[in-house]
């Protein structure tokens, strides 16, 4: 048996320029996936990925940061009480304009009228990724 070692491995690096370039190759009436990735040795399906990305808006030039910046602002913690405590439930703060989000699988976001809805909005992607 013999082996040959042909050299370093075979991957390209594609720019977003390039990706761009390709997919609106495969958008020209008459052109295929496959066409295109025939012509440029490549994989039909990491064009079905960039196509897909890029309909989801994820392609981006840019790399989207996987951490969204978090403020902790801390409470004051409560006074210690002596002695019995009434029994009276805890009173509710008022809920106006809470919006609870179910994403499945258990999955639930509560925010308020006041959100940011960029935050949000990331928040909300990173979560329907997982």
């Amino acid at each position: 048996m013999q082996v040959k070692v042909l050299g370093a491995e075979r991957r390209r690096r594609w720019s977003y320029d390039e990706k761009v370039r390709l997919i609106e190759e495969t958008l020209q009436a008459g052109e295929t996936v496959c066409g295109v990735a025939r012509r440029h040795g490549m994989a039909q399906s990491l064009l079905f990925t960039w196509r897909r990305q890029t309909r989801q808006g994820r392609l981006g030039g840019e790399a989207v940061p996987a951490l969204v910046p978090v403020e902790i602002a801390s409470t004051p913690a409560p006074a210690p009480t002596f002695g019995p405590q009434p029994s009276s439930p805890p009173a509710q703060r008022p809920r106006n304009g809470m919006i609870e989000i179910e994403l499945g699988g258990g999955c639930r976001v509560r925010v308020d009228r006041e959100v940011d809805a960029e935050a949000l909005q990331r928040v909300l992607e990173l979560l329907r990724r997982r």
